[in-house]
This record gives structure tokens, C-alpha cells and sequence, in this order.
């Protein structure tokens, strides 16, 4: 709109000034529509295409720039060129904000279900190298689990608690309407600065949609366009440093001396040539006073950066973004070094009226090669170890004899290889029938088409270095491509105050996948490594295959009557190749009613205070497939048999006995919702309710031996999931060169096993308990430690008869005067029980700064760090800050060192609840009058530290990683939580 001044202009030009400039968004990019004003006064502009303004202002005025969805600016006038940056504004409820929501677009006033959008300003601003990242905290019950801090790895992401209990409760993602899920693809190959929005679907009828693949959630990812305009050219990189959050110091040499002294006296266990150390290889160290920090040794300060070049423009008839990407991380501890790099290319072109055709395509390279430190061995190492031989080369046992624990380094002398790739080349043809017959305007047709190729190779080869003298190497070269098509049909029609939208679809999708390795064992030397197999004495070689194939329907039609009342249905058929033969497809039904109050004529009073006012209602089925392939057939293995004195090649029948009656799993909810805005967007939000439940589970269940078979995939089970999505949004303060604006979310999720085996009975086994979650920790209850005046007086006598001082003492539940299993009770759930997150973000002038802090509450862990300290204190270093009791210390919280002292194998579970100061980030827009002088067109430099402090009562790394014992898979890879520290910029040209 243009406000024409109603003064004559030669009088402007006498008391006036004239002002230009261009209005760019957060990243630099130029803002067509931007309203211009004089503040208190008539004047006003918009705009251009290209951002560009001009406007006549009197002396010692005010601007004021507004755009829908940012937050409004105001700018002392000044002659010449003004050019002006605004931000998103997470706060403010946009109705017309375009949302998509799976096979198209609709305005956020328009949406019936549950849709959650992730705030631009978050993306773009905050330096990640996955988007979940991005992601965790700020979505209300969108759980994001970085249990692994690895270099490369992604998170885990559960989209309103976990509907299954053998099945995956990951949700589907979705990447420019081609399916990422199930490709073999990672959330990883996709660039954080190529992401253009994310939405997340959650209720029944927004998910219903994708059918089988939405009973844990939709996540859509839209990447970047080109747009028309002159081109423009983005650079966008960052480089910092990393250090573990908590670094768990094992004992000192005072301290682990007094350790192996009280570890002797209480098992009566012998020290090496009388003391005062427990092995061989500790004691010289320990004469020549010589000790090790073999933290140290295998940790070091990681480093990350971060090269982003894009480039994008167009005109009405051809659009394009381009991008390339360079990203490295040097690991915190040593050896895990990742570098990912990649390049993407979309278009949109018009080769007539009628017709658009585009590409969404990229290629990314992930580099993972390295041997790497032991961080568990490390953390097991008494100071006193030996690092080294005397020939130089690297100790194999450095507590020799204790062989438990290899050296932590050893593995850094291999140089494996892990390498993987990520070709996706998506396209699609959209076909507007409006523009070929009038009266067929609204109609569109648009084909899809993906394929997705995915090879990994991983080779090694140890030798003498790791102390195998014979020499193995292995090489396992992984591949898997995916086909997706999808026929779209679409009809939008609006007829007086009716509206009517209609989407049907046809899909098809497959994916074959193969895998092939070969191993060579004993070799003539080390030279060749796994560069000639072929030289090995001892060769094998195996291979492995699938396929798997879906086949969709579906359709959907939204009405809305003027703008109040709104409808959604939508049905869905799936066929899976996974399940049986007599079950292959599915029928997923949902609807949505929602409704606009705030157009309610006896609103009208109310529009001052409220702005906006919805009330939204859905109900439907969705599916879940997410298990194996051939999962419900009865395979057969080949092995070698002996048979009249040659070797035969002879078939048996695999454990897992088919199930030609496997069928989906299925997923009734319930979800309403309320989104509400107040007083022009200083207030806005959103209070969902949800009910779920998950029924036919996909359950593998025990067969007695005499079947031939050990398990069998059954539909069994029922799960339930109840819970509260809160989101809340606030313009706190808006002033002229100031605005404090916050976030908040809050979500709670109750999930309950209601059915198991159908005969009303739990799993002891599995912890899987009818009428609790499905993650519990079930064990014994702690009280106390047994005293010596305790034992000498007899009261474990009746209650746990064997107990020594120094030992656990655990409840007697039952009371029958012993401890066993029947004293075992649930103690908790492994799942939080709420979670929030809370962002604050100040803008003084071009300066912002933004705090987010988010908590997750109410659930425990298994403390294997606790557990360990006393099982194997007499083998290995344990963590100083975990004591033990001793007959001068008396300790009630910690046991003794010896080695029964926990005989009934208590878990030690632990509160793993936890508070984190998760981001900071403080950018600044450098002025426009000053970037324009040396051609560019917007500079944004930042500071920005991430997981910088945690309020917890954990013991241990970090309540959020992982932490493996020795002998479990993976033990190799414990690696700890990092904080981050980053300095960056964004440059548009």
C-alpha cells in the first residue's frame, strides 16, 4: 500500500528530507512489502521488489518499519541512506503466516490440527551442525536427546512420548516433500544453512496424511528457493573451540594408593611385592614417583568450523539457489575428527504459463576416518600405569597384571576408514490446468519423483601396533537406493464466503539395499593393510540383501466457511511389503473441526484485547510399520556341515519363526487445541491436549524351544500416551531501540502399557509392567550402608543374614526377613515427566542478544559409574568424587570396597533430571551506512557458547550421555558432553 502525503511538494522539500534505503531480513535477504511510515504522521511507502524504499520525512522525524511476522522497527530519519535489518518476531501470532503441512501450504488461520513451526530467527541464528539441535527444548514435546556428543552423530528425536515398545518411535521426516526416512539418510546430510522453516505435525489429523509413517510424529523440512530479483550472494561461517562439560577426574596417586591399602584389607587381597600398588607395570612408576594423567592424555581442546557460500535469484520465469558447504570438527578426545561436505542445487523454471519444473537435489560426503582413544580404558587407568615400553612403543596392558584394560591409545595407531555419502536427486513437474481453461481454475496436477543413493564403506586393518602379531583386515562396503513417486492432485476453489481445497494422492516408494564384506586374517606383514585381503592365509567373505516396497493412497479435503468454521478429512491406504501376506494394507481415517472465534461478530467488543481465538478438535487412526524387513516370513540360514567326508552347504531354519497375519500397528488419538492471541500479538500461544493409544503392537514374543523357533513378531499390546503441549510467546517490551521478547514451552507426556500378552499379565523380564511406562527402572530400594555396630548387634539378622559392614543396604519389601527378587519394586521411569524450555531474546539498536535455558525433569537412570566404583575399584581407577565406606568414615551414602558389597546387583539408579543454560548467543548488524560504503549489503557478526552450564544432581559426565560399561557393545565409544564456544558471521552481497 502507498500512503501519498497530502502536503504539496515543494513545501516538503523546504522543511523535509528525502530517505532511501532497503529493508533486509535477519539473513540479509531483501523484503518486498515492508510498510514505511513517518511516525505520528500521514506519510508512508512500501517496499519494492527488491527491499528497496524512498520516502520524504520531515527533520528530526521517526520511521517506523513494519512487516508481518517481524518485529517492528523504529529509526531516527536522517537524509541519504538509511537501510534498515529487521528480525523475525517469534512472538507475534501471524494468521497468514504460510505453514506446510504435508503435500502443500496453508495459512496458519486455516490449520485444524496441531502444527508446530520452529522460530526462523532460531535457525538462522544459531550455529549448529544439525538442525535438531536447533530444535531441542523449543518445541513443546518434541524431545531431542543428544546422548551422544560424537562428532557427526545425530540426536534422537520422540515426538510426544513412545507409542512403542519393539517397534521405532523416531518420527518421519520429510525434505522438500521427498521422505528422508527410510533411504538410509540422516538428518545429518541435511545442511542447517540450506533449511528454509521447519514444521512438526503432531496431532492425528495432521499427520494423518503420511498414513503408516505418522503415528510418531511428521517433521517437515522446506529448504531454501531462489527468488526473484537481483542475484544474491551469502557468505556464512563460524570457528570455535569445544571442551567437555564434566570431566570425570579419576583418583589421584594419594588417592588411589589409599584405595588398592583399604581394597587389600577388606578382601584380604595381595599387593604387588607387598605395596603399596595392586600390579607389575605400577610399581616402577610408582618408585620413581613418576604418575599419568591418562585424561589428559587421550583428551584435547576440539575445534569446529563452518563455510556456508550460497547464491540465489531469479526472475518469473527461472529461480535458483545454489550452495556449497565445508564443515570440520576435531573431537574432544583423540582420533574422532569428522568433516562433511556438501553442495546443493534447487530450481524452479516456467517454461510456460501452464507449467513449472524444479530440482531439490544435493550431495553430501561424510568423512569419519581414524583411530581413535579409548575413553573408558582412560578412565580406568590407575596414575601409575605405564604409557610406554622402553623400545618406544605403546604399552599393550599398562597395569600388567591386570589385563582387563588395554591401553587408551593403542586404537589411535590404526588408521580405519568411514566414509559415507548422501546422492539425492529430487525433481517435480506441476501442471496448472487454470492456466490452459478457465473453467478449470484451481486444478493442478504435480509430480514428485526422488531417488536417494546412499553408499558407505568402512575398512581397517590391526597389526603390530595394537600387539596382533598375525594381522586382521576387513572391508564392508554398505548401499542402498530409494525410489520415491508421487502423482498429486489438487483443486482449490473459493466460492463467496465458502472455501474448498481438495489433495488426492498416488505413491509409490522402494528400496533396495545391500551389503558385502570381506575379512583377511594372518598376514606376511603389516605393509599392505586391507589394500590385499587377497594375501591373507585365512579369507571369508559373506554378503547380505533386501528390498522393501510401499504403495499409497490417499486424499484430503479442508472447507472453511468465512474464515470461522473449519473442516478436515482425510483417509489414507498403505501396503507394506514387511508384514504378512495375508495384511499387507491399511485403511487410516481422520478428521478435524476448528473453529475461528475471534470472526465471530460478538468478538467484535473483544478485538483490542483479543486479537485471535481458535478452537481446534481432531480425531484419527495412523499407522506404524517401523520394523525389519522380512520380519514376518520364515527364513532359512546357510551353514557348512560334514557330511560323508566332504563339506556340505545345508540350510536350517532361523529363530524367528513368520507370521503371515502381521499387521499394522495402529494409533487411535484424540487432540484439542486452543491458539490464542492478545493485545496486537504482545501475548500469543498455544495449549494442546492429547490422548493416544497405540494398539496391535508390534510385539516379538518367546516360543518355547520345541516350536523349532525361539520368537515370533505378534500384533499384541496396547500403550497409551496422555499428555500437555504449552507453548507461549511475549513482546515484553517494545520501545524505539529496544524489545525484550520471550518464549516459553512446557510439555508433559504420561505413557502407560494398558495390555501386554492379552492375559492380563506383565513381563518381568523385559520390565515391561501393565500400567506403567514402558521404560521403568525396576530394582531393589536403597536405605543405607551396614554399620559395624549394626552387624555386631545383629539386626541384619532377619533381614539380609549375609550383609558385612561397608555393604548396600536394601529394603526388605515383603517383609519375609530376606532380600531377593520379590523385594524388587519400580522405582521410576526412564522417560522425563515434563519438560520447558525458556528464550529470551534483547534487541538494543543492530545489537540482540538471546538466552535459552531449557529442563528436563522427573525421570532416572541407571548410575553405572556408581555401580562400577565398587565392582571394580581393586581393578581399575573409579571417579574421585565417588567415596567409599570405610570403618573410620562410616559412610551412609557410599559402600565399601569390597567386592560383594553390592551381591544383589543393584542398578543404582539415579535422578538424571537436569537444567541447562543451553545457548547464548550475542550478534550485532553491522550499520547499514557503513557496509553500503564498501558494496556490500548487509554484515552480521556473532558470538554464541552452547551447553554452558547444568544444574543437576547427577553424578557421573553428564546426565544426558551415554555412559557404556566394559563388555558392553560400543564400550569403545563413550565420549562426553561438549560445550562450545563460536564466533561467526553472515555477509550478504
Amino acid at each position: 500500500m502507498l500512503f501519498i502525503p497530502c502536503l504539496n511538494p515543494l513545501v516538503q522539500a523546504q522543511d523535509g528530507m528525502t530517505v532511501r534505503g532497503t529493508v533486509t531480513d535477519e539473513k540479509g535477504e531483501t523484503l518486498p512489502g515492508v510498510s514505511v511510515k513517518v511516525f505520528n504522521r500521514p506519510q508512508g511507502t512500501t517496499t519494492d521488489v527488491n527491499g528497496n524504499y524512498t520516502i520524504v520525512a520531515p527533520q528530526g522525524s521517526s520511521l517506523v518499519f513494519t512487516y508481518i511476522g517481524y518485529t517492528p522497527k523504529t529509526m531516527t530519519a536522517r537524509s541519504g541512506t538509511l537501510n534498515v535489518s529487521l528480525t523475525p518476531d517469534a512472538a507475534a501470532t501471524n494468521l497468514n503466516e504460510v505453514v506446510v503441512v504435508g503435500y502443500g501450504t496453508q495459512k496458519r488461520s486455516d490449520i485444524t490440527g496441531s502444527v508446530a513451526s520452529v522460530s526462523k530467527e532460531r535457525l538462522s541464528k544459531l550455529p549448529v551442525n544439525n538442525v535438531m539441535q536447533a530444535i531441542q527444548g523449543a518445541v513443546a514435546n518434541v524431545t531431542v536427546s543428544q546422548a551422544s556428543s560424537i562428532p557427526g552423530d545425530a540426536p534422537s528425536v520422540q515426538v510426544r512420548g513412545r507409542s512403542s515398545i519393539n517397534a521405532s518411535s523416531e518420527p518421519f521426516v520429510v525434505v522438500d516433500g521427498i521422505p528422508l526416512t527410510k533411504t538410509d539418510g540422516s538428518i545429518n546430510d541435511i545442511n542447517p544453512n540450506d533449511i528454509e522453516s521447519v514444521e512438526i505435525l503432531k496431532d492425528p489429523s495432521a499427520v494423518a496424511i503420511y498414513g503408516v509413517n505418522g503415528s510418531n510424529g511428521v517433521i517437515l523440512i522446506t529448504t531454501k528457493r531462489g527468488t526473484t530479483g537481483k542475484p544474491t550472494i551469502r557468505y556464512s561461517g563460524y570457528g570455535g573451540v569445544e571442551n567437555a562439560t564434566d570431566v570425570l577426574e579419576g583418583a589421584s596417586p594419594d588417592e588411589m594408593l589409599a584405595r588398592y591399602a583399604e581394597y587389600a584389607r577388606i578382601n584380604q587381597a595381595p599387593l604387588f611385592n607387598g605395596g603399596p600398588v595392586r600390579n607389575e607395570y605400577e610399581f616402577e612408576n610408582y618408585q620413581n614417583g613418576v604418575s599419568i594423567d591418562w585424561l589428559d592424555a587421550v583428551m584435547q581442546t576440539g575445534v569446529n568450523q563452518n563455510h556456508n557460500l550460497s547464491m540465489s535469484g531469479g526472475n518469473e520465469y527461472a529461480k535458483y539457489y545454489v550452495a556449497g558447504d565445508y564443515m570440520t570438527q576435531k573431537g574432544v578426545v583423540l582420533g574422532y575428527d569428522y568433516k562433511r561436505y556438501s553442495f546443493r542445487v534447487n530450481t524452479d523454471i516456467k517454461p510456460a504459463k501452464y507449467l513449472t519444473v524444479g530440482t531439490s537435489s544435493f550431495i553430501v560426503s561424510h568423512n569419519r576416518d581414524g583411530g581413535r582413544a579409548h575413553l573408558l580404558n582412560a578412565t580406568a587407568m590407575s596414575p601409575f600405569a605405564r604409557m610406554y615400553e622402553a623400545d618406544g612403543r605403546l604399552t599393550q596392558f599398562p597395569m600388567r597384571g591386570e589385563q582387563l584394560w588395554t591401553n587408551p591409545l593403542l586404537p589411535t595407531t590404526i588408521n580405519p576408514e568411514r566414509r559415507q555419502f548422501n546422492m539425492t536427486l529430487n525433481g517435480y513437474g506441476e501442471l496448472n490446468f487454470g492456466e490452459l481453461a478457465k473453467p478449470l481454475e484451481g486444478l493442478k496436477f504435480r509430480l514428485n519423483a526422488g531417488y536417494t543413493f546412499v553408499p558407505r564403506r568402512e575398512n581397517y586393518y590391526e597389526g603390530e601396533t595394537v600387539y596382533n602379531v598375525n594381522g586382521r583386515g576387513r572391508i564392508t562396503n554398505t548401499e542402498s537406493q530409494s525410489y520415491t513417486i508421487e502423482n498429486i492432485l489438487t483443486y482449490n476453489k473459493d466460492f463467496g464466503k465458502h472455501h474448498l481445497d481438495f489433495t488426492g494422492l498416488y505413491s509409490a516408494k522402494q528400496k533396495y539395499w545391500q551389503e558385502a564384506w570381506a575379512e583377511g586374517q594372518i598376514f606376511p606383514n603389516d605393509d599392505l593393510g586391507w589394500g590385499n585381503l587377497g594375501g591373507a592365509t585365512t579369507q571369508i567373505v559373506s554378503s547380505v540383501a533386501d528390498k522393501y516396497n510401499t504403495l499409497s493412497q490417499m486424499g484430503r479435503i479442508n472447507y472453511g466457511y468465512d474464515s470461522r468454521y473449519l473442516a478436515t478429512f482425510t483417509v489414507r491406504r498403505d501396503g507394506s511389503s514387511v508384514f504378512g501376506a495375508d495384511k499387507k494394507y491399511g485403511i487410516f481415517p481422520a478428521g478435524a473441526l476448528a473453529w475461528n472465534m475471534h470472526n465471530e461478530s460478538f468478538m467484535k467488543p473483544l478485538k483490542d484485547v483479543i486479537n485471535s481465538l481458535k478452537l481446534r478438535v481432531s480425531y484419527g487412526l495412523a499407522g506404524n510399520e517401523a520394523i525389519g524387513i522380512y520380519q514376518s516370513l520364515s527364513l532359512l540360514n546357510t551353514n557348512g556341515l560334514a557330511m560323508g567326508g566332504q563339506s556340505r552347504t545345508a540350510l536350517d531354519v532361523r529363530a524367528l519363526m513368520g507370521n503371515s497375519t502381521l499387521e499394522w500397528e495402529k494409533n487411535r488419538s484424540f487432540n484439542t487445541g486452543l491458539d490464542f492471541g492478545l493485545w496486537n500479538g504482545r501475548v500469543s500461544g498455544t495449549v494442546d491436549f492429547y490422548k493416544s493409544n497405540t494398539f496391535d503392537l508390534l510385539l516379538q514374543q518367546s516360543l518355547p524351544r520345541l516350536t523349532g523357533y525361539e520368537r515370533v513378531f505378534s500384533n499384541l499390546g496396547e500403550v497409551s500416551n496422555t499428555g500437555v503441549d504449552v507453548t507461549l510467546n511475549t513482546r515484553n517490551i517494545v520501545k524505539e531501540n529496544f524489545s525484550w521478547s520471550s518464549a516459553i514451552v512446557f510439555a508433559t507426556n504420561k505413557n502407560k502399557i494398558t495390555n501386554l500378552y492379552g492375559n492380563g499379565q506383565s513381563d518381568e523380564g523385559n520390565r515391561w509392567f501393565i500400567g506403567q511406562p514402558i521404560g521403568v527402572i525396576y530394582d531393589y530400594t536403597k536405605v543405607g550402608i551396614w554399620q559395624e555396630d549394626e552387624i555386631a548387634a545383629g539386626v541384619n539378622t532377619g533381614w539380609d543374614a549375609n550383609a558385612r559392614a561397608g555393604d548396600l543396604k536394601l529394603s526388605d519389601l515383603n517383609g519375609d526377613g530376606k532380600i531377593d527378587n520379590n523385594d524388587r519394586s519400580i522405582l521410576g521411569q526412564t522417560a522425563p515427566k515434563w519438560t520447558g524450555g525458556l528464550t529470551n531474546t534483547f534487541t538494543y539498536k543492530n545489537l540482540s542478544l538471546n538466552i535459552f535455558i531449557n529442563t528436563v525433569q522427573g525421570h532416572l537412570r541407571e548410575n553405572s559409574q556408581l555401580r562400577v566404583a565398587g565392582d571394580e575399584t581393586g581393578r581399575r581407577n573409579s571417579p574421585r568424587i565417588i567415596g567409599y565406606w570405610t570403618p573410620e568414615n562410616k559412610s551412609n551414602e557410599f559402600r565399601s570396597l569390597g567386592n560383594n558389597s553390592n551381591r544383589y546387583g543393584y542398578g543404582f539408579p539415579s535422578d538424571a533430571s537436569f537444567t541447562r543454560l543451553k545457548d547464548v548467543t550475542l550478534s550485532y548488524t553491522l550499520p547499514g551506512s557503513f557496509v553500503n560504503k564498501i558494496g556490500i549489503g548487509n554484515v552480521q557478526v556473532y558470538a554464541s557458547g552452547r551447553n554452558l552450564y547444568t544444574w543437576t544432581n547427577w553424578v557421573g559426565w553428564d546426565p544426558e550421555s551415554r555412559d557404556i560399561t566394559r563388555g558392553s557393545e560400543n564400550a569403545d565409544i563413550n565420549y562426553p558432553m561438549v560445550r562450545s564456544f563460536v564466533f561467526g558471521a553472515n555477509i550478504t552481497f
